[in-house]
């Protein structure tokens, strides 16, 4: 659908007005700009208001835009056309429940089409709840049945059914409510957050035993939590709205999380969420982060920085992030401190570690890793996750030329995972970087070969290590194994380049070394481009 709408309208001969609007669209869009893109789409709708494929166009940019008056327009002239796609059907129920049209948006959900496109499957996904919410703003008697059905339909779905004991608790059902929650267990991801979404609501409704036994059936809600989305305040679903918002803010979350998802879906549910209820924290974080995916980080900034009212410690984190991804490191890193001060969770305290060490800031990463290591217990359970940040603290040491301050660090780790393969071939490799007991650091690399052997990096190390000590055919072969592994790794290329020209292969060795310069970075890419003028010295070997 998308992608043929241009070629549509390119076979179109249009006026000089309707080329220059065309051409205004596509370099807005283009420059990542929807806004402008839509405008320049409704100017040419003005000129050439039969172009195929351009109301189809005009709802994207709409729905990219958060324009849902264009969105709406746009969706009911694909509509009136007999183009029932999912998006204008959708963006015509979403309207209708806003202006509390039950009928009107009852309509539109009974006329779900299959195709092939996937439409249909995305339909199965959100008209049962959809349904139900509009049911309850039509007050039926039994405003959950479309969701009690597709929670029975082949393999039971929890994530339905709970979803159907909110509706009951939303229409004043809360005897029926209470019993649906007690008798389902929530069980995958979706299930659990929609349990979490009826325990706000089922306290609100003063059922605080069914609340508190709900809840602890939920296994994210246990222990530390890691998931973003259970950092966000919890809030009640009290009207059908916001019950169908809240819906589609959690199905834009869980498309965001498939694997080679397209971003465009999520972005759709999302902005659908945040048309239904604006001041719900889960449309707002999915609307950030569908921003994002699309490339649009700055729009997602924007629109996290122009919400009312302090933001929740998670989404400030994530404010932090997409600030970085713009550039503003020195602004991002303070608002990721900003996030964690007090008693901060563990996952954002790892998130501004990250934050801090992908924008050079060193000291900011110290503090945070020094916190988490505090946090942390002294049972065995805590050793790998504290081995792990003794090596990211020594790491932070290295970069600084503080080889003193990081090899404490590093015997520490080893001594809490001393079978750590990972550990082992950062420590080893740290200290042939250095040439610091070149013997000892063979000795470690190899025993974390033995265990992963597969592993390129690990590879790598050991034939490096070998190279540095003299057993130059054997350095060949496992380098040469390491580059296949990972060929667009750069050390890895100069360090095969070295070998071979140490191995007397000196039209391998360069020809390697150009692969290497493709890749390499500037202090590595100066020192490639010496070997190739004049050879391997030891001024020029590898580190």
């Amino acid at each position: 659908m998308v992608a043929a709408a241009p070629a549509a309208m390119a076979a179109v001969e249009p006026d000089q007005a309707a080329l220059a609007a065309l051409v205004r669209a596509r370099l807005a869009e283009e420059a990542g700009n929807p806004a402008e893109a839509l405008a320049a789409l409704q100017s040419l709708a003005s000129q050439a208001p039969d172009l195929p494929g351009l109301r189809a166009e005009m709802l994207e940019r709409a729905i990219d835009a958060g324009d849902l008056i264009a969105a709406r327009s746009a969706a009911a002239a694909l509509w009136a056309s007999g183009d029932q796609r999912f998006d204008a059907r959708l963006v015509l129920v979403v309207d209708a429940m806003r202006r509390s049209d039950w009928k009107g948006a009852r309509a539109y959900l009974g006329t779900a089409q299959d195709d092939k496109s996937g439409a249909d499957a995305i339909s199965r996904l959100i008209d049962p709840a959809l349904s139900a919410w509009v049911d309850a703003g039509q007050r039926a008697r039994q405003p959950e049945r479309a969701l009690v059905a597709a929670a029975t339909r082949g393999r039971p779905e929890p994530a339905y059914a709970l979803e159907a004991a909110l509706v009951q608790l939303a229409a004043g059902q809360s005897d029926a409510a209470v019993a649906a929650a007690l008798e389902t267990t929530p069980t995958d991801r979706l299930s659990q957050l929609v349990a979490l979404r009826l325990v706000a609501s089922l306290d609100a409704a003063r059922q605080k035993d069914a609340a508190g036994t709900l809840r602890s059936r939920i296994a994210l809600a246990a222990g530390e939590r890691e998931d973003p989305l259970l950092l966000l305040p919890e809030q009640a679903v009290t009207n059908p709205r916001a019950g169908a918002g809240h819906w589609l803010a959690l199905v834009a979350d869980t498309l965001a999380r498939l694997p080679k998802s397209n971003a465009r879906l999520p972005l759709t549910f999302a902005r659908a969420a945040t048309w239904l209820n604006d001041q719900d924290w889960t449309a707002r974080s999915a609307l950030a982060d569908a921003l994002a995916r699309s490339d649009r980080a700055a729009d997602g900034a924007a629109f996290l920085a122009g919400l009312r009212g302090p933001l929740p410690p998670v989404l400030r984190m994530r404010l932090a992030e997409l600030t970085a991804e713009e550039g503003d490191h020195a602004a991002a890193v303070k608002m990721a401190e900003d996030a964690v001060a007090g008693d901060a969770p563990r996952s954002l305290l790892v998130r501004f570690a990250d934050l801090a060490r992908q924008s050079d800031d060193a000291a900011a990463a110290e503090r945070a890793y020094t916190r988490l290591e505090a946090a942390l217990g002294d049972g065995a359970d805590s050793a790998p996750l504290r081995a792990t940040l003794l090596v990211a603290r020594a790491e932070l040491r290295l970069q600084a030329k503080d080889w003193d301050g990081a090899a404490p660090l590093m015997q520490r780790a080893l001594a809490l995972r001393p079978n750590d393969a990972t550990i082992l071939n950062f420590v080893g490799y740290s200290a042939l970087e250095r040439r610091i007991d070149v013997d000892r650091a063979l000795g470690q690399i190899e025993t974390a070969w033995k265990a992963e052997p597969q592993n390129a990096s690990i590879t790598d190390s050991l034939g490096w290590a070998y190279f540095l000590t003299g057993r130059t055919d054997k350095a060949v072969e496992l380098l040469e194994q390491a580059q296949q592994g990972e060929p667009e790794n750069a050390v890895i290329v100069e360090h095969l380049g070295d070998a071979y020209w140490k191995a007397g292969q000196r039209f391998r060795a360069r020809y390697t070394w150009r692969a290497a310069a493709l890749l390499a970075e500037e202090d590595m890419a100066a020192r490639v481009a010496a070997k190739l003028e004049g050879g391997l010295t030891p001024q020029t070997t590898a580190p």
